[in-house]
């Protein structure tokens, strides 16, 4: 890819939608709040620790990343964590962010849920005021975990209403469908939260299907292999039902190994909502902008192309629709005035 694209890419305006707090966790930060905490990690050093950032699968991504979540104890982890994210997106132009935070990876280790919460919360008011980047917070549950454990969750989670616009589903898919969570969904519903669920990326086409028509989703996070089933792909573009693509994690987690194979490009042709995110940047060798360019680089996507997933991330987003417009018109604005 020429360094036109690149600089393309690098001011585009953008908004990320599929990222998962405590997978920004970067090792120098980790090991940091690790020593401030007297918790000792099994890896000596931050290059010990990257070496081991080549997985085979979700699984294997997991077992790391919730031993990297242990040293998160006092409100101020949580705040560094989510500060350190936001600096680094704010000078990749991303203008909003909606993100997932996993608290039964927390609470189970007995922290409390509001030592969590308050210090991503004060992390994410702070990036609104010095940064400019507005933002959302999605609460997931931990589908490997138990229905009644999710339920849990909900009940903690109702105290900051106000606070958390939806709720999220993720963790390992295999083996554990939407379907065994489709009362917590309900409830969460009722109780006015928009609602997400991880499906389609290791899971079968079926799992896409039952996070539509059993879970009610508002957005598909992943949703790789909605182009198994024709229908199911059909369906999808009829409800314009965003899927929030992550690029990078399905290369460094073997669901795409190969971006040139990557369904994105397959998507766009099919008239659905594809959206691009960083998942677990961390961990998965980059952020927004490394996703863009990496993909960009496989599919040999235009510019024309690139601003319209850059569009396609607000229109996905909860924001307004007044805002949302806005954000559009700057993508548009960028795009048209853009010079070599």
């Amino acid at each position: 890819m020429n360094d036109s694209l690149h600089k393309f890419i690098a001011g585009l305006p953008k908004a990320e939608l599929h990222l998962h707090i405590e997978g920004t966790f970067e090792p120098e930060l980790m090991f940091e709040i690790a020593e401030r905490n007297g918790k000792k990690l099994k890896y000596a050093s931050v290059e010990d620790l990257r070496k081991a950032y080549s997985f085979n699968n979700l699984q294997e991504f997991l077992d790391i990343y919730y031993e990297g979540a242990g040293v998160l104890i006092e409100e101020r982890d949580f705040y560094d964590l989510t500060m350190a994210y936001l600096r680094k997106v704010h000078t990749e132009n991303v203008r909003h962010v909606e993100i997932f935070f996993d608290p039964q990876t927390h609470t189970e280790r007995g922290i409390a849920f509001s030592t969590v919460i308050d210090g991503i919360l004060r992390a994410l008011e702070e990036g609104r005021e010095e940064l400019g980047i507005t933002s959302e917070l999605i609460m997931s549950f931990l589908r490997h975990l138990s229905e009644e454990d999710a339920f849990k969750t909900l009940e903690e989670g109702l105290k900051y209403k106000d606070r958390i616009i939806g709720v999220g589903l993720d963790s390992s898919e295999l083996g554990n469908p939407p379907s065994k969570f489709e009362r917590v969904f309900a409830k969460a519903r009722e109780e006015g939260f928009l609602l997400m669920a991880h499906a389609g990326e290791e899971g079968p086409a079926d799992y896409i299907w039952e996070a539509l028509n059993l879970l009610n989703v508002d957005r598909i996070d992943h949703g790789n292999r909605c182009l198994d089933d024709d229908v199911l792909s059909a369906e999808l573009a009829r409800r314009q039902m965003a899927l929030t693509l992550c690029p990078l994690s399905n290369k460094k987690l073997q669901v795409c190994p190969d971006l040139r194979n990557h369904p994105l490009r397959k998507m766009l042709e099919k008239n659905i909502l594809a959206t691009i995110h960083s998942d677990d940047p961390a961990y998965f060798g980059g952020y927004m902008n490394a996703n863009f360019i990496a993909t960009a680089e496989a599919l040999d996507l235009t510019r024309e192309e690139i601003a319209h997933l850059a569009e396609n991330g607000f229109k996905a987003s909860f924001l307004l629709d007044e805002a949302k417009e806005e954000h559009l018109s700057d993508v548009r604005a960028y795009a048209a005035d853009f010079s070599e």
